[in-house]
């Protein structure tokens, strides 16, 4: 479904509970936009402000609450919040390669992602009152990661390596798991949401420019799928409740476009 705009990044999404979407994104002059849905209407684009060098990542713990995540022009991390009205932008310092990704696992967490200027992943947590250091992750990534979290003290992060296949890394409380490849061949950066615990679903582009999704159940990863599209930016993802997804990314007239999945 197309809702408009003319974009000058890929989209970053965030539900703030069921029925609930936003998004937000770069426009042509690289300030960020957003772009809000109550459950019934979309909302008109809302400029925010900011200088952006990258695609935006976005995550709610909460109804009331996003935090939006971004690579300014001097490559550094900056952070932007909503707890009902918007804050001004603040830097969280690093040197960035690619866009950043977050997750929360609940109230007053949050963890950001990034490649260095090496490629290698970098990882900062917030947790309520303070941010880490930046740390690494190790890996050589050629897109921007994703990451989600589907529960207490559980991160599955997703990247493109210098291969091009996809590759995955999760945290399961006590410490990060080693890369495994998940195969592919991606134009894009991945994007990952879960609709529960042990659920994800993975989308990125393949060389022609169309959106596939991988799936993982708890036990195995399936297949990629064909889902279609033209892309012209990496997509994406959020599930506001346990039967449904909802993909965004830039298509090929810059627009917005939004695909949905609702299971019964």
């Amino acid at each position: 479904m197309p809702l408009g705009g003319s974009l000058g990044s890929g989209p970053a999404a965030a539900s703030q509970g069921a029925g609930t979407l936003d998004v937000l994104a770069a426009g042509q002059n690289k300030v960020l936009y957003q772009k809000s849905f109550d459950g019934t209407a979309w909302s008109a684009w809302q400029p925010l402000g900011g200088q952006l060098s990258s695609d935006p990542a976005a995550v709610s713990w909460g109804t009331g609450r996003i935090d939006v995540f971004a690579r300014g022009m001097d490559y550094i991390l900056y952070h932007k919040t909503f707890t009902g009205t918007w804050s001004g932008w603040e830097s969280l310092g690093g040197q960035l390669s690619s866009a950043p990704a977050v997750s929360s696992w609940g109230a007053n967490r949050l963890d950001v992602f990034a490649a260095g200027l090496n490629h290698v992943l970098y990882h900062k947590t917030f947790d309520g009152t303070n941010w880490s250091a930046w740390e690494s992750l190790g890996g050589q990534l050629s897109s921007a990661p994703g990451a989600v979290s589907w529960g207490t003290n559980r991160i599955d992060v997703v990247a493109r390596g210098m291969d091009a296949a996809l590759y995955h890394k999760s945290f399961d409380g006590s410490a990060w798991g080693n890369w495994e490849s998940l195969g592919g061949s991606l134009s894009t950066a991945g994007a990952i949401s879960s609709r529960g615990s042990g659920q994800l679903d993975v989308f990125a582009a393949g060389r022609n420019g169309t959106l596939y999704q991988k799936l993982f159940d708890g036990t195995s990863w399936s297949p990629w799928q064909w889902i279609g599209g033209q892309l012209s930016s990496s997509p994406s993802s959020v599930s506001p409740a346990s039967n449904r997804i909802d993909v965004f990314a830039r298509g090929t007239n810059l627009a917005l476009y939004q695909k949905t999945y609702t299971s019964p």
